[in-house]
């Protein structure tokens, strides 16, 4: 049967008003009481009922993270980077996969809210109005991670994206590569996909080459979209001498296709990736990758949210971490 609460008072001798100070860390409990009642929990084996110590304060220690899709390699890392820091605050995690589609984002927002959490990091995808209506509805504190709104109201953690990408695409330039083509993630709603876009405009701009529409594919950041995307290259008889990559994953893709035709990498192709997730290092020729930090993405996020949660001071509710340019065999 089920220990309660009662079991415990009537245990140590105590009144449950008592053991529910004990239980919720009320200093205001002798030390002998605190250690009778503590002798009572161990020996009947009693677990508090979370839900019921939320609704008596109001708090749940509990935290919604939305995350478009956990078996993807970056959010992985970067989901440990939440959970270690919820762990080190005490908070537990309801982790969902949003598939990056809004209509389920938006499910998944309403029914969080439902089981009371403290509050919600938001991870990738694109915000829309409807997703700043239901933050506003919400009432507890949300952050957003490797995505941000473009009035930057949401508290966020991300890298700069165009200045990352421009790095890149400049570092290919200034190797010699006057025909650098771009594999891009989605551009029509997502924010990152655009700010990407700009910085690899702006590096051509800025070494003097006339941006080219038909070195711009897309896709959506899956190694079966970057197979693709060179297919698309190959068919049009495209031939850059360098492609710039806005995943690891369609990277990947990027070069078996390459290879699938003969054509080697780096020596014939260099290839630049982005985000420098592990599968960089699996793939060969080890992948050249814009390094950014994924896990502590998302160890920031979680402390900002903290912060908000438990109304702690913040300096700056838009963070912007560094990245830095990984050099592999990708490129020469």
């Amino acid at each position: 049967m089920t220990v309660t609460i009662y079991d415990v008072a009537r245990e140590a001798n105590v009144s449950m008003a008592t053991v529910s100070r004990v239980v919720n860390g009320n200093p205001n409990v002798k030390p002998t009481t605190r250690k009778k009642v503590n002798e009572a929990i161990s020996r009947l084996g009693y677990r508090p009922n979370a839900v019921a110590r939320g609704l008596a304060s109001k708090k749940t220690t509990t935290v919604g993270v939305i995350i478009p899709d956990i078996s993807n390699t970056f959010y992985a890392e970067l989901a440990r980077g939440i959970e270690d820091i919820a762990t080190m605050y005490k908070y537990n995690i309801i982790l969902s996969n949003s598939d990056e589609n809004v209509e389920k984002e938006i499910t998944l927002i309403n029914n969080m809210l439902a089981k009371q959490v403290d509050g919600i990091l938001f991870i990738g995808g694109t915000i829309t109005d409807i997703h700043q209506e239901e933050y506003e509805k919400a009432g507890v504190p949300i952050v957003l991670a490797t995505t941000y709104d473009e009035a930057n109201k949401i508290p966020s953690v991300n890298i700069d994206y165009a200045q990352a990408a421009f790095d890149a695409v400049d570092y290919l330039i200034k190797k010699g590569h006057q025909k650098v083509a771009f594999v891009n993630g989605p551009t029509e709603t997502n924010i990152i996909g655009l700010s990407k876009l700009e910085g690899y405009k702006r590096a051509l701009q800025e070494n003097g080459i006339e941006f080219d529409e038909e070195l711009v594919t897309y896709g959506d950041n899956t190694y079966e979209s970057g197979s693709e995307a060179f297919e698309a290259f190959h068919e049009r008889n495209i031939i850059p001498s360098a492609i710039f990559v806005a995943s690891d994953e369609m990277a990947i893709g990027v070069i078996h296709s390459a290879q699938d035709h003969g054509i080697l990498v780096p020596n014939n192709l260099e290839v630049f990736g982005f985000d420098n997730t592990r599968l960089a290092l699996m793939v060969r020729p080890k992948l050249s990758s814009v390094a950014q930090p994924m896990y502590d993405i998302g160890a920031v996020a979680m402390r900002l949210l903290t912060k908000y949660m438990n109304k702690e001071t913040v300096e700056d509710q838009t963070v912007i971490l560094p990245h830095h340019l990984q050099i592999r065999q990708s490129t020469k």
